[in-house]
């Protein structure tokens, strides 16, 4: 299996499209998530929590064969062809997804001095999002400031799903981000701080926290290639 992870500056008709009607019945498609880009650490009530015309898909694969089929002959495919993407071999997870059920726990090893790029899926308990934004924020300023975060960003699908995705230096800096080890990094405890709340009430349905070791990228996003 091949994960990836696409952005793309669009119409803000075609992100919306793509929200409502996510691509299906495409052969080798295994899963795919559509979302609205937007801006960790941002005021709540901002344009940028909704950037409708930028979007984010996150999907698996059967094969590269399956992708590079998708990305030339679809309508939606061409588009995100023309932004930014970063294939993706799966390591770990934490937590459980229904849609992404087949991972294993664990698929492989790594080196904890080798780049690691970070996805996050979930689908909000709608009455839980004041105890989100407010346990969450921090730590979306923790992640966006992060000296060892090379990229972060966020995105939603309205009114329940909610990803992070982030590029770091090495698996050692991620999961020192993870456990609050850094002295020198503002609002270093607020992750660790999160996950006991959460562990507390869960803030979610259900959320998976997931691991990949960055294989290729493809485009650039901005005017800037992101693996470090």
């Amino acid at each position: 299996m091949l994960h990836s992870f696409h952005l793309a500056e669009l119409p803000a008709t075609v992100t919306a499209r793509a929200l409502l009607r996510p691509p299906d019945d495409v052969p080798g498609l295994r899963h795919a998530e559509c979302l609205a880009m937007m801006r960790l650490g941002s005021p709540i009530v901002s344009p940028q929590r909704l950037q409708l015309r930028r979007l984010a898909v996150f999907a698996a694969w059967d094969d590269a064969a399956a992708l590079d089929r998708y990305l030339g002959t679809d309508a939606l495919g061409r588009r995100l062809a023309a932004g930014w993407h970063v294939r993706l071999q799966y390591l770990r997870r934490y937590g459980e997804v229904a849609a992404l059920a087949p991972l294993p726990r664990r698929a492989g090893d790594w080196d904890q001095d080798e780049p690691v790029v970070a996805v996050t899926l979930a689908r909000l308990r709608l009455p839980e999002l004041p105890r989100f934004l407010h346990w969450g924020r921090p730590v979306e300023r923790l992640v966006a400031g992060h000296p060892a975060a090379v990229f972060s960003t966020a995105a939603m699908r309205p009114p329940r799903t909610f990803s992070t995705f982030s590029i770091w230096t090495s698996v050692r800096e991620m999961t020192s981000m993870v456990h609050g080890r850094r002295d020198d990094v503002a609002e270093a405890p607020s992750h660790t701080v999160a996950m006991a709340e959460q562990r507390r009430r869960e803030f979610h349905h259900e959320s998976a926290f997931m691991r990949f070791r960055p294989l290729s990228e493809h485009g650039t996003w901005q005017g800037r290639t992101l693996l470090p």
